[in-house]
């Protein structure tokens, strides 16, 4: 806790003053957590001070809000475009972001509880930069690095507001943002030294190396192609909910493909019903193999069922026995945009309502897909399969333009259905 108190001081995030008349002060808490790696082992032990944002009120104590976060298809498009050109990309952390976010409000918060200054116990701490858990942390954030990134002579992207380029001499580096984890990549390796030199010069980081953890995904990068599992997240899961020893399926659901509301059936714990699927949820990240299924249990977590829990339960068995599937990027694939859809017609038991799927690839590489039930009854299955288009193209589009950050223009994107071309 006192390194991250000298922290604040290194990074003039407050000032001691007198207590202010009539000004709002917001209250801090302590949090201690542990930091670990894709093997489950502690790296570090970190301390953090939050401000107890839930106090501050709205056009007093704040305004904006909003801060860009990185899609994760768009991640999935800047590793298919590493395994492409073959670049190799590496990874950056920021130490206390937040704490370099500009405020532009007049916020006060209480002395950290412990660490009074004996000399003047009643004063309060002026914020000059965000502090954790304050509503408006994520956008001084997001400014301050977008403000310094500009000014060194990157540009935006167009489309994703968290890519940043640049191109010097033929060469291009790109730099993918989520918050204060940073990946990056260039066509020549210098351009990346100078990059992670430049953020140093700025900011306290932790030059983490060549990538092989972002939010979640396990990123292993070899001589023939990129490889992204979630392998850790499932132990971790089998893990929580006691499946560990539970005995492997083959397949996520037994055909036909269909589960219902199921009124008859006696009710399970709803509480642990959404958190099954919760956190089954995030895994679809790297495992399209289990998001139609998915979709099916999420649907029932306002009244769940015992028939809805054991195909939920049959859904982590088989993930057990299926621990190490994952999405691989070969690096001497192709870049063509190409689009897939399909539909059912009418699927639904409960209110005859549609399912549509759909899913993009780059060159064979899947970056992209969904699995959502319509939200209009269909009176035809050619007026299905044109929903289910629509969506698709809808996401093509923004593929598209997306893509034109990277120096890839396409004037004709085939969208395959089942129905029609």
């Amino acid at each position: 806790m006192q390194e991250e108190l000298s922290q604040f001081e290194r990074n003039k995030v407050w000032r001691l003053v007198p207590h202010p008349f009539g000004k709002t002060i917001i209250g801090t808490k302590c949090v201690f957590r542990n930091k670990m790696d894709e093997l489950g082992t502690v790296i570090r032990n970190k301390a953090r001070l939050f401000a107890q944002g839930y106090r501050q009120e709205e056009g007093i104590d704040y305004d904006e809000t909003f801060a860009p976060v990185a899609r994760l298809e768009a991640i999935r498009i800047f590793l298919a475009h590493a395994a492409h050109k073959n670049f190799q990309f590496f990874q950056m952390d920021v130490k206390s972001e937040f704490l370099n976010g500009e405020l532009v409000e007049e916020v006060y918060v209480k002395q950290p509880p412990g660490f009074e200054d004996p000399a003047h116990p009643y004063y309060v701490f002026r914020l000059d930069k965000a502090l954790y858990g304050l509503k408006q942390a994520p956008h001084a954030w997001y400014d301050t690095l977008s403000d310094f990134l500009l000014l060194n002579r990157y540009t935006r992207g167009k489309i994703d507001n968290t890519l940043f380029l640049k191109k010097i001499k033929g060469n291009i580096i790109l730099v993918q943002i989520y918050v204060d984890d940073i990946i990056f990549s260039a066509t020549d390796e210098s351009l990346c030294q100078e990059f992670a030199s430049l953020m140093k010069s700025k900011y306290e980081m932790s030059m983490m190396g060549e990538l092989t953890f972002f939010l979640g995904l396990q990123i292993k990068q070899t001589s023939e192609g990129i490889f992204i599992n979630q392998s850790k997240y499932i132990r971790d899961l089998l893990k929580k909910f006691d499946f560990e020893n539970c005995s492997p399926m083959k397949i996520p659901m037994a055909p036909p493909l269909k589960i219902h509301a199921d009124p008859t059936c006696k009710s399970v714990d709803i509480t642990d019903y959404r958190g099954m699927i919760g956190s089954l949820l995030y895994l679809t990240a790297s495992r399209p193999n289990i998001m139609y299924v998915m979709c099916l249990c999420a649907r029932y977590q306002t009244n769940p069922k015992e028939s809805h829990l054991a195909a939920v339960k049959r859904i982590f068995r088989y993930l057990k026995g299926t621990m190490n599937l994952g999405l691989w990027y070969p690096k001497d694939s192709n870049f063509d945009l190409i689009g897939y859809s399909d539909s059912d017609f009418a699927g639904s038991k409960v209110d005859r309502k549609s399912t549509t799927g759909s899913y993009q690839l780059l060159g064979g590489n899947l970056v992209s897909w969904s699995s959502k039930k319509q939200n209009s009854v269909s009176t035809s299955t050619a007026e299905a399969e044109y929903v289910v288009a629509r969506s698709c193209c809808a996401q093509i589009l923004w593929m598209k333009n997306q893509l034109q950050d990277y120096d890839k223009f396409y004037s004709h994107i085939p969208i395959l259905c089942d129905k029609f071309r």
